[in-house]
């Protein structure tokens, strides 16, 4: 039986590295961004109501664009701004803090929108169609629940950029593929044969087929409460003026506080994004390949 699904996407992010709005950056002639094939490929999978967490830089003009698509298309379209005061502080100076908060308090801005089970995706990275049916098929099952969530994990040498170090999250898992933990590294690459990172200064190698999460996970709404309770622990700790509040980081905490379980899938879809601008050729000539394998339309929402 079918349930009611959400996708929620994160869209406020800056881009430093990219220099620009990658996240509405068109990628082929007919302009539709990632994002977009994202929410084409939810639906296809039963989804039917998106909201996208975004900041205050995305035009008006694609807002509009967004909108008119939705109407067309017959799906529930909410746009949420990820501004500093989104969960009031009391007694906070918001003056000393330029940054966003981070992916979970991104998340946490969507409390009120969010009723059902939804899949959380960050706007700038292709996730594949096998992902959001995965997903999809773990919600209409009820797999997901209040001491149940879900990830899709990618294997480390499917998510690498050819234009310099990424940031994974590197997941172990116990023998029935549920999450022990995710540890984020920022500097993985591939040097000649080896995929590794850096620690205290050594090359540590990594496993090609290591499962990482891309953020890509499934959630229950019940994860709201956990993330305001974290939230304002990480107030609390005075976090220096550039930390940033994590999703992995507050479904470890839930994991090591034994409130829930998280299953892991790997995907059988091909990961792509784009870190660095050069980037954008690669996920180009994928996204050609995949229009003349008649995997999608070449104006997306003709």
């Amino acid at each position: 039986m079918s349930s009611k699904k959400t996708l929620l996407i994160l869209a406020g992010g800056l881009g430093s590295r990219y220099k620009g709005l990658k996240q509405i950056d068109g990628i082929l002639d007919n302009g539709s961004p990632i994002l977009e094939y994202s929410i084409f490929d939810a639906l296809e999978a039963g989804f039917c109501k998106v909201v996208i967490i975004v900041n205050t830089l995305i035009p008006q003009s694609y807002i509009e664009r967004l909108d008119t698509i939705a109407k067309a298309k017959g799906f529930e379209l909410q746009w949420i701004y990820q501004e500093m005061n989104s969960v009031p502080i009391q007694g906070f100076d918001y003056l000393e803090r330029e940054k966003p908060w981070g992916t979970a308090h991104a998340v946490l801005c969507a409390k009120y929108a969010i009723q059902d089970p939804f899949v959380m995706i960050n706007a700038d990275d292709f996730y594949g169609k096998e992902a959001y049916q995965l997903a999809a098929d773990e919600i209409d099952h009820h797999h997901i629940s209040e001491s149940q969530f879900g990830m899709v994990a990618y294997p480390v040498s499917t998510t690498l950029s050819g234009h310099g170090a990424v940031a994974r999250g590197i997941c172990t898992l116990d023998s029935e593929n549920f999450l022990i933990r995710v540890v984020e590294q920022t500097s993985i690459q591939k040097i000649n044969d080896s995929i590794v990172y850096s620690e205290n200064g050594e090359n540590i190698r990594l496993d090609p087929n290591t499962l990482v999460s891309m953020n890509f996970f499934i959630f229950h709404p019940n994860l709201f409460c956990a993330l305001e309770a974290y939230f304002y622990d990480f107030i609390e700790s005075l976090p220096m003026p550039n930390q940033e509040f994590y999703i992995p980081s507050a479904v470890q905490r839930m994991i090591d506080e034994n409130k829930i379980r998280v299953s892991v899938k790997a995907s059988p879809s091909q990961w792509m994004g784009v870190t660095y601008a050069n980037d954008k050729k690669m996920i180009k000539d994928f996204l050609i390949s995949e229009i003349k394998n008649n995997r999608y339309p070449e104006d997306l929402w003709s």
